[in-house]
């Protein structure tokens, strides 16, 4: 893990929200989008991986198909090569033997340009990662912009579209609408545009279903997306990518952008990654077939620290 230079280091602190909005940014962390040029991300250790009944896909392959672990963490380890293939800086959730789905990054924080967000896990087996992200950002002098306590509320939900605009599922389960509002009310003082979006909880999170791929365009499986939400995106003139239901799915649609005209997918996505290939982006092809089999997708695997926008 590479240290942060210390002229970027800021008071750690549990909450540096301003009620009523003004926060200010950060001076160096943070993301103001999800397609900006990324050069830090947080990903958690595989080390104590299980396949538990987390979601509705994860229970048809605990049925049909349980993962090799042992297979699992060497996909892992793949993905790993493909950040440090960007140039990315790699840093590690602080682990912890009783965390065993410490691999999704994305769901016990969110991060911003204001801070990173504590989020409230749904799965009792995935509470203590939320402690674990406080430890980290603790350890990296990231001062956390506030912590979500009116509901469940999971990173996946938290889908910045653009700069000060984002969209937020909410199925019920995972997240539930009173966190949802609790987090709308905190951003929209900050004068972001916050779109909810409500779902079945089957599809999980908002990010299975509609992934920014660069400025102004976006992977959206058309078939399970809001109408709704196909329009509010057409209206901010950003270009859609369709991925198909199946393989959204296999999380075809659960990409991590590099910026700069750069994606990480699953190798199984292949109808992405051929439109993408198509439009001149070099896409790294990474086998997550049984690591997902637990219940994420790379973009769950992953939490940006910093983007340059």
């Amino acid at each position: 893990m590479l240290t942060q230079p210390k002229q970027s280091q800021e008071q750690f602190s549990l909450q540096r929200r301003t009620d009523g909005g003004g926060t200010p940014r950060m001076n160096y962390w943070g993301a103001a989008d999800e397609y900006g040029v990324l050069t830090d991300v947080l990903l958690g250790p595989p080390t104590n991986l299980k396949h538990l009944s987390t979601s509705s896909l994860s229970r048809k392959y605990l049925r049909e198909a349980p993962c090799d672990i042992a297979v699992a963490k060497k996909q892992h380890a793949e993905l790993v090569s493909a950040y440090e293939h960007f140039g990315v800086n790699v840093h590690w959730q602080t682990e912890d033997p009783a965390l065993p789905m410490q691999v999704y990054t994305r769901d016990s924080s969110f991060m911003t340009p204001l801070g990173p967000v504590i989020t409230n896990m749904c799965n009792w087996w995935r509470r203590g990662e939320n402690f674990a992200a406080i430890r980290t950002y603790e350890k990296m002098g990231i001062p956390i912009y506030d912590m979500i306590t009116a509901g469940h509320f999971e990173g996946g939900d938290f889908n910045v579209i653009e700069p000060g605009c984002v969209l937020m599922g909410c199925g019920g389960e995972r997240t539930q609408d009173e966190a949802v509002q609790q987090v709308k009310g905190w951003f929209e003082a900050e004068g972001w545009e916050v779109k909810p979006t409500y779902f079945d909880p089957y599809y999980v999170h908002i990010d299975l279903m509609v992934v920014m791929l660069a400025e102004k365009l976006a992977g959206v499986c058309l078939e399970c997306t809001a109408p709704d939400v196909v329009d509010w995106l057409k209206a901010k003139n950003i270009e859609i990518v369709p991925v198909p239901f199946q393989d959204t799915m296999d999380l075809g649609c659960n990409v991590m952008s590099m910026g700069n005209d750069r994606i990480i997918a699953p190798k199984k996505s292949q109808t992405l990654i051929q439109q993408l290939k198509a439009r001149g982006f070099e896409v790294a092809e990474i086998d997550t077939s049984e690591i997902s089999k637990t219940g994420g997708g790379i973009h769950c695997m992953a939490q940006a620290l910093r983007r340059e926008s």
